[in-house]
């Protein structure tokens, strides 16, 4: 597989491909057009928790795609709170509190098809700052570049935060080590990984490229609001909190 690429399209392709054509993909099939299930998933995210934020975390935020599904697990059996984005953005974000989840259920909350009866709605001006961050990706590299399915929505759920006034954090991606490539392209809206951990190795990046300081409101189209009511709010926010000052 060619591991340069200077178009994230052609990155992408390639790696699902691969997964697919190595027998490396898992559930949901085909691993084309999403962020992909691999082998080793569990694995990865054991490993995840042996780092430092995530191993001591209270809170994390973590996307809602098939691998990460055991991330969400191990986190909730540590009594780790999980915070969720919903698809898409389209019900804002979630909360997975392992206070109230029983014991015997927490596969089931971690679950994005069967958790829902313990995922509780939080608005945004409700949502607490969190210790770390994992998100999905499609194909990353070894200095802290990474491209998801194409939608930007990791980006942007980190730019929410940084808008509502969250520092910033470490952001891990669990992959498989067929998901590294050498290079990808770069944009400045872009989300930064800190961590890239595969079922066989865990990679510290020690000067990831810098992180969003919030939205690029100008790249908004009036259907982004639309199509997601939480970005509408936090621009209700947003001009409110300009008002007052």
């Amino acid at each position: 597989m060619t591991r340069t690429f200077t178009d994230k399209d052609n990155a992408r392709q390639a790696v699902w491909d691969r997964l697919q054509a190595e027998g490396l993909a898992r559930f949901p099939f085909p691993p084309h057009g999403r962020i992909p299930n691999f082998k080793g998933a569990q694995e990865a995210a054991l490993r995840l928790f042996r780092l430092a934020p995530w191993r001591t975390a209270k809170r994390i935020k973590v996307n809602p795609d098939a691998p990460q599904r055991f991330v969400r697990e191990q986190a909730l059996r540590r009594g780790i709170t999980v915070f969720v984005p919903t698809l898409r953005l389209m019900g804002g974000f979630k909360r997975l509190d392992p206070a109230k989840i029983p014991k015997n259920k927490i596969a089931q909350a971690a679950s994005l098809s069967k958790g829902k009866q313990w995922a509780e709605d939080i608005p945004l001006e409700e949502l607490p700052r969190v210790d770390a961050i994992v998100c999905g990706s499609v194909a990353v590299t070894r200095d802290g570049r990474r491209c998801g399915k194409g939608e930007g929505y990791s980006d942007l759920e980190y730019a929410i935060l940084r808008e509502l006034g969250h520092p910033p954090v470490p952001v891990a991606t669990t992959v498989h080590a067929v998901q590294i490539v050498d290079t990808l392209p770069w944009d400045d809206i872009d989300l930064p990984l800190s961590v890239i951990v595969t079922p066989e190795e865990t990679i510290l990046i020690k000067s990831p490229p810098p992180a969003p300081n919030g939205i690029a409101w100008d790249r908004l189209m009036e259907k982004d609001f639309e199509e997601m009511p939480v970005q509408a709010d936090l621009r209700k926010l947003r001009s409110s909190t300009s008002a007052r000052k």
